[in-house]
């Protein structure tokens, strides 16, 4: 007796089948995808603002961007590498509880849609996730003389009129980021010598004009969540998720639109 079985012609229609099926729900599932990872994205950066603000409470002001006067490395050593990034306390390593020196993908730290084509900037903490705003989350210090403007204290909310409207951490390249990478005329130029001049927007568009580290043009270029669009903590607490170009500063003839209230507080 012979047992009954698909001829070739039936098995290439259920093959063609399953080929269009997965043709047409493929789309789908990776939009899905990126979408879900953006949803991560903005759960961290949530968290982080919260970290950064309870910071705050306890202390009366938002923690330095970056700091290398304590003596001592944080608890969870030095992030970076020291043969580009310097050497000392970063404003998340002020917030208990957020950073530990790890690779693992799994942490509020990390941002899960990054695009870094080089494996050491990829590994590295400060490249590829999240940075706070200069111009709030102030540095003890710079090397270079025209950054003193983001030099001094940093600022407790108190001293921030438009709470809402006011950049606190942002989708970056690098860890503290300013106005300045958001401005295709800033007042000086940025050269990629220095990896701090590097930071950027995902996604902004003046990005493919940008002299960036290699590695760093795909994430910067083409952004890393749909529709070119980054997750911002502000400084109420609130997030949101914009378009990369909405960040962008336009000069004008004798000021910049757009830099204040969102880059710097009023």
């Amino acid at each position: 007796m012979r047992l009954p079985s698909f001829t070739l012609i039936e098995l290439l229609v259920v093959i063609a089948t399953i080929a269009l099926l997965i043709a047409v729900l493929f789309p789908s599932l990776q939009s899905s995808r990126l979408q879900a990872k953006a949803v991560l994205c903005s759960s961290n950066v949530k968290q982080l603002t919260f970290g950064l603000l309870f910071y705050e409470t306890q202390n009366q002001t938002l923690p330095y961007g970056f700091d290398n006067t304590p003596n001592d490395p944080p608890p969870s050593g030095y992030a970076g590498f020291v043969q580009y990034d310097r050497t000392g306390w970063w404003w998340f390593n002020f917030i208990e509880g957020f950073y530990k020196n790890s690779s693992s993908k799994r942490t509020v730290m990390r941002c899960p849609s990054k695009h870094l084509n080089n494996r050491r900037l990829k590994n590295n903490i400060l490249c590829g996730n999240y940075g706070v705003n200069r111009s709030i989350c102030k540095s003890f210090d710079d090397i270079l003389p025209y950054r003193e403007e983001f030099v001094g204290m940093p600022l407790s909310t108190n001293k921030i009129t438009r709470l809402s409207e006011t950049l606190l951490i942002v989708d970056s390249g690098y860890a503290i980021i300013s106005w300045l990478h958001a401005t295709n005329e800033p007042p000086v130029t940025l050269d990629n010598i220095i990896i701090e001049d590097t930071a950027y927007i995902p996604g902004l568009e003046i990005n493919k004009e940008r002299r960036l580290w290699p590695g760093q043009e795909e994430d910067a270029i083409y952004g890393r969540h749909p529709n070119k669009t980054v997750n911002v903590g502000f400084a109420d607490g609130h997030v949101r998720r914009e378009k990369a170009d909405d960040l962008f500063i336009e000069k004008t003839s004798n000021d910049y639109k757009n830099k204040s209230p969102l880059w710097v507080p009023e």
